[in-house]
C-alpha cells in the first residue's frame, strides 16, 4: 500500500515538472531606461512638485499586450520636476503624468475624449520624454527667508499659472464642474532638516513636523492677495546650530486626478538656512 501511494506522489510531481512548474524564469530583468521632465508651457521652467505620493507621479501602460492590459505601478516624480526609472521591460508605452496642473488627459463623465496631451513611445535604451502643462499656480520667494530666534520669517508672491477662464473652458467640460474649484486653500512654509522638504516631509503631524507653518483661507478670502507679496512664518522654535530646509507651497480646491480627492501642492525651490 504504501509502495502504491508513493509511486502515485511520484508520478505527480513528474506530470507537474513536465507542465514546466518547475522550470527556471529565464526572462531577461527589465533593464530599459525612462527620463523626463515636466515643464510649465508658459516658461518653460520645471514644475517643481513634492517628492512623495501627494506630488506629480507618472502612469506606464505598456501597449504591447493588447487594449485590456493593466498600467504599470506609478512611480512619483522627483521635486526639481525631473523623473526617471531604470527598470522597465522595452516596449511600446502610453505614458501620463499627473500632478497640480491641468489634466493631460481630460473625457467627459461619458469617457469621450476631450484633448489627450500624453505621449506614447517605445522604451528602449534610455528614452527621454518632456512634458509641457499649466501649473496651476506659481509661487515665487520675494527676497531671501529670513530666521530669528529659532523662527523662519518668509515673503512670497503667488499668482494664477493658468487664467480663470481658460482654467474653466478645459475643466467644465469634464463634468461636476464647481465655481469653488479656483479657490486657493492655503499656503504652506514646510521647513525640514531633508533637502526634499515639502508635504511629504510632513504629513500634517506635530511631532514628526514641528515647525512647519500655514495660512488658511476660505471661500475666495485669497483672491485679493493674489500677485500681493504675503508674509508667513514657521512656528515653533527650531533648535540652533542645526541646518535646515525651507520650501513655500500652496493649492487650489481642485483635485487630480479627477475623483481622487487629492489636492496637490505647486511648490517654488528648497532654501537651505543655518539657524544661527
Amino acid at each position: 500500500m504504501k509502495k502504491i501511494a508513493f509511486c502515485t506522489l511520484f508520478c505527480a510531481l513528474f506530470s507537474f515538472s513536465s507542465c514546466g512548474l518547475f522550470e527556471v524564469d529565464n526572462y531577461d530583468e527589465p533593464k530599459e531606461t525612462l527620463w523626463g521632465e515636466v515643464v510649465d508651457v508658459a516658461t518653460g521652467k520645471r514644475v517643481l512638485t513634492d517628492q512623495g505620493k501627494d506630488g506629480t507621479y507618472i502612469r506606464l501602460t505598456e501597449l504591447s499586450w493588447g487594449e485590456n492590459v493593466q498600467h504599470n505601478p506609478d512611480f512619483n516624480c522627483m521635486s526639481d520636476g525631473t523623473f526617471q526609472n531604470t527598470k522597465i521591460f522595452k516596449g511600446l508605452y502610453h505614458i501620463d503624468v499627473v500632478g497640480a496642473f491641468i489634466p493631460l488627459l481630460r473625457e467627459n463623465e461619458n469617457g469621450t475624449p476631450l484633448a489627450d496631451d500624453t505621449q506614447t513611445t517605445e522604451i528602449k535604451g534610455t528614452t527621454k520624454v518632456r512634458f509641457e502643462v499649466q501649473p496651476f499656480l506659481n509661487i515665487e520667494w520675494v527676497g531671501e527667508p529670513t530666521i530669528s530666534n529659532g523662527k523662519v520669517t518668509a515673503k512670497l508672491r503667488i499668482t494664477r499659472g493658468v487664467s480663470e477662464e481658460e482654467f474653466r473652458s478645459k475643466i467644465e467640460p469634464m463634468g461636476g464642474y464647481e465655481s469653488n474649484f479656483l479657490n486657493v486653500t492655503d499656503v504652506r512654509l514646510f521647513v525640514s532638516y531633508s533637502s526634499s522638504v515639502g508635504y511629504g516631509t510632513s504629513m500634517d503631524n506635530d511631532e514628526f513636523d514641528p515647525w512647519s507653518g500655514e495660512l488658511k483661507y476660505s471661500g475666495s478670502e485669497f483672491n485679493p492677495s493674489l500677485g500681493e507679496v504675503i508674509t508667513i512664518e514657521s512656528k515653533g522654535s527650531i533648535p540652533s546650530g542645526r541646518t535646515v530646509f525651507v520650501r513655500a507651497a500652496a493649492r487650489i480646491n481642485y483635485a487630480t486626478p479627477k475623483g481622487s480627492g487629492t489636492k496637490r501642492y505647486n511648490y517654488n525651490e528648497a532654501k537651505e538656512l543655518m539657524v544661527p
